[in-house]
């Protein structure tokens, strides 16, 4: 039998606008275009969240925010 392993395209990153917990313990993050609030508080922890900016791969939102 021949497996041939299939080239993968590169996935496109782009500078993306994300919310990020403020607690130090905390790990978690979220897409700015993807949040329900304007200044969202996190979803772990109840603490609040900060704005920064992160390497991701490219998504698009299409629902629409308020």
């Amino acid at each position: 039998m021949y497996f041939s392993k299939k080239t993968l395209e590169p996935v496109q990153e782009e500078e993306t606008s994300i919310w990020t917990c403020s607690t130090e313990q905390c790990s978690c993050w979220m897409r700015d275009n993807f949040s329900f609030d304007e200044s969202p508080v996190c979803p772990i922890c109840n603490s609040t969240m900060v704005k920064e900016m992160k390497m991701l791969p490219a998504l698009t939102n299409t629902s629409s925010r308020r």
